[in-house]
Order: structure tokens, then sequence, then C-alpha cells
């Protein structure tokens, strides 16, 4: 069974990551090929990145960010939830995949983003980042849309369409992840 933790990636007051994400997390749990629990940042209190050498030369010492470790190394695949804001991730998502290296190592990621153009900008960024972590991220991908998949741009509805795509979504991420265990037990 692959064990997906998805990723609420934002802390902002008023944020539509957590409905998202349960969303997911509920779309997930219907399969019998994997588990999803929520990983929300909220429940982290992550200071801004202030490590002096990489995660991969010398994992922090920090407690929060250990207790993060611990709780990111749990999972065998993930789905980030992400805004677009200033056609990126939120500053805080940035910072909790920069905090490790080992614990995302050779696991597999769909992504999830929303905003008025779908938050594609926003994925193309988060994918970049999580190929440095050596995180295989799929192909597909789910694009929600502030003006269609939300009520008054607050919310969440999604388009039918959309739980299909969260499904192909994680077809993909459950192979990619089952694939990757092969390098994760070396």
């Amino acid at each position: 069974m692959i064990r997906i933790g998805v990723v609420v990636g934002s802390t902002r007051p008023g944020r539509k990551a957590e409905a998202v994400a349960t969303w997911v997390r509920d779309i997930a749990a219907q399969r019998g090929d994997a588990t999803a629990e929520l990983v929300d940042l909220a429940d982290h209190a992550l200071p801004h990145l202030n490590t002096p050498l990489p995660p991969s030369m010398a994992p922090s010492g920090d407690p929060a960010v250990r207790r993060w470790a611990a709780r990111i190394a749990a999972f065998d695949a993930y789905v980030f939830v992400t805004p677009e804001y200033n056609h990126s991730v939120p500053g805080v998502l940035k910072d909790a995949i920069d905090y490790l290296y080992r614990e995302w190592r050779n696991k597999a990621a769909g992504l999830v983003s929303y905003g008025v153009h779908g938050g594609t900008r926003a994925a193309e960024h988060l994918r970049l980042a999580l190929s440095q972590v050596e995180v295989a991220d799929v192909r597909s991908q789910v694009s929600l849309s502030l003006v269609t998949d939300f009520v008054d741009f607050t919310e969440f509805r999604p388009a039918p369409t959309q739980a299909k795509a969260v499904g192909e979504m994680l077809d993909q991420v459950v192979a990619w992840a089952g694939a990757l265990r092969v390098l994760r037990a070396r």
C-alpha cells in the first residue's frame, strides 16, 4: 500500500488549500492501492530557512524541523496543493521543501494548483524545486481555476471533470511511488 501525504501548501488566513487538500484526500481514500493523510504546514511552525549548510550536507538540528522531517519521511509519495502567489508558490511551502533532502529523495509527487489561471505558474516553480530534492513529479496535474472551480472566488466547488483529473494524477503517483521503492530501499 502506497502512503501519500497530501501537503496543504498555504498557511495564509482564509486559505483555500485546506478545502482542496481535503477533497484530494477524500478521492484518494476511495482507492484500494493507497492511503492518504493531510500534512498541513499550519501544524508545523517552521522558521524561515536559516541553516548554514544545505540539508543534503547537514540535516537541521532544530526540533521543529526534525518533527517536520519525521512527518515527511513516513510517506512514499505526496500530492502538493498550492495556490499561486505572485506567479509562484507560497514561501512557507518553499521553505518546507528546502529544509529537507533525504526525506524527499526518490519519492513521487503529484501537483494540484489553483489560482485565477489555475495556478500553473506555481506548479512549474514547484516542479523545479522538487527536482532538486530528487522528487519525481508526475506529468498529470490538476489546475483549479478560482473563476470556474470556486464560487465568488471563495467557496470550493470543483467542476465534475476535476475529480477525474485527480484520479488520473493519483494513478501516476501510485505507479511512480511503487517503482521508486527499489531506489528508496538502497
